[in-house]
């Protein structure tokens, strides 16, 4: 079975082939698991990524070297580790483009995105000031998502909208699940204050339209933010190119520890929204009565930091680095297309989504017919192959699809086409097992 050829890569840059990403795996001793009886082929990456071990190494290494409490004491281990916290946001931020006074910390990228929200209610409470009130929303105004968001991206925008009066718009899905941007233009008007979607969708793996939504966006004076969970892993990502406002995004998805993540925010922006935690490490001064605010980050990062986690987090980019996020998103581009063409041509098995011309990263969604999704995972998990079932916390996309949940596979930069294959043989013989189709 051949692989497409990339469809939105640079042609001049040189995919990975199995060759490397077999000299890859061997950073990654989980893969040599087997499941079942059978060696481990790990699909499941979209939901959360394996671990190089430098990764884990550079946790450890910072508790055996550096452990002491960030910005808070004159001795040594306090200074070394406050060096190590900050080269780390030195290091991811340069890896989005940012600058380092516009990467705030926080648990994952679910925590990002409230940390918008609720510091929107703060300034539409009146809080923050006279700097704040842009972010102040009430009757009249408008908030917009879109249909293919993840939750994390849509119950936070619900949950302002409630508490501030405004209302939530989205732009809708067609039946194949592609965004209508021709729609996009008249749901986004006058009264948007606020453009919220999805760089790559987390079911379908597909890309959106992120200059035309901005443009939109900008047009109308409206603040963008961008869920880069699916893209910041899986392609080369410049938040200034990009051009957005706000982008949210996990450690865990991109190779780094779980239980960190970051907010990306223009520099002006956050030094001007309210804090959303608050407590100590994030003033300049108390008294009984009141408190005055560092500027960001550190309005944002109250109480004690996840200091080994942003040292694993840097060690995982610069992993990804010296790969190259090129080569990365067009092997991925290639795994994709091997996917998909291979799910087409089995009997039953229908692709969820736009078809093989759009552009996606190696994500494939799909439904096994007669077969329910759950019992399409543990077949394949019978066979070793780890893949996600559900709505996969997108219940509004799989309703406009149809479907109440469905079968993901996604790749990551240690897949090779042998994992692909595997799983296309045991897809192929899933509705043989279960009696259907015959």
């Amino acid at each position: 079975m051949s692989s497409a050829s990339t469809k939105h890569q640079d042609a001049s840059i040189e995919p990975l082939d199995d060759t490397e990403v077999l000299r890859l795996r061997a950073d990654f001793p989980i893969l040599e698991r087997s499941i079942n009886n059978s060696p481990l082929v790990y699909l499941d990456s979209g939901a959360t990524s394996q671990k190089p071990t430098c990764v884990y190494e550079a946790e450890q290494h910072y508790y055996e070297t550096f452990n002491a409490a960030v910005h808070r004491g004159a001795h040594s281990l306090s200074v070394e580790a406050t060096d190590v916290f900050e080269q780390a946001r030195t290091t991811v931020a340069g890896f989005i483009g940012a600058a380092e006074n516009e990467l705030v910390w926080t648990s994952n990228a679910t925590e990002a995105l409230n940390l918008i929200t609720y510091s929107f209610a703060n300034a539409s409470a009146g809080m923050g000031g006279e700097v704040a009130r842009r972010f102040a929303l009430g009757p009249g105004d408008e908030i917009v998502v879109t249909e293919l968001e993840h939750h994390a991206n849509l119950i936070p925008w619900q949950e302002l909208a409630f508490r501030t009066g405004a209302t939530l718009k989205y732009i809708p899905v067609d039946e194949h699940g592609a965004l209508r941007m021709d729609v996009a233009g008249e749901i986004i008007g006058a009264a948007t204050r606020v453009l919220a979607f999805t760089h790559v969708s987390n079911v379908l793996g597909t890309i959106t339209e992120v200059p035309k939504l901005v443009e939109l966006a900008r047009s109308v004076g409206a603040l963008t933010v961008l869920d880069g969970c699916q893209s910041v892993p899986h392609l080369p990502v410049n938040v200034k190119a990009l051009d957005v406002d706000f982008m949210a995004f996990s450690g865990h998805k991109m190779l780094g520890p779980t239980g960190i993540g970051g907010l990306y925010g223009r520099a002006e922006l956050l030094d001007a929204m309210p804090p959303f935690l608050t407590g100590g490490s994030m003033i300049t001064s108390v008294t009984m009565e009141k408190a005055e605010f560092l500027p960001s980050p550190m309005r944002f990062e109250a109480g004690t930091q996840r200091i080994a986690q942003t040292h694993g987090l840097a060690t995982a980019v610069s992993y990804l680095q010296e790969v190259g996020m090129g080569r990365v998103a067009a092997w991925e581009e290639q795994l994709g297309a091997r996917m998909i063409s291979g799910l087409e041509q089995i009997p039953g098995v229908k692709i969820l989504g736009p078809g093989r011309d759009s552009v996606r990263i190696g994500t494939a969604p799909f439904a096994v017919e007669g077969v329910h999704p759950h019992d399409v995972g543990q077949f394949l998990d019978a066979r070793g192959i780890a893949v996600r079932v559900g709505h996969h916390c997108a219940q509004p996309l799989h309703r406009a699809l149809g479907v109440n949940s469905s079968t993901r596979a996604s790749t990551y930069i240690y897949n090779t086409t042998s994992d692909i294959d595997s799983l296309l043989n045991a897809v192929n013989d899933v509705r043989g097992y279960f009696g259907v189709g015959k």
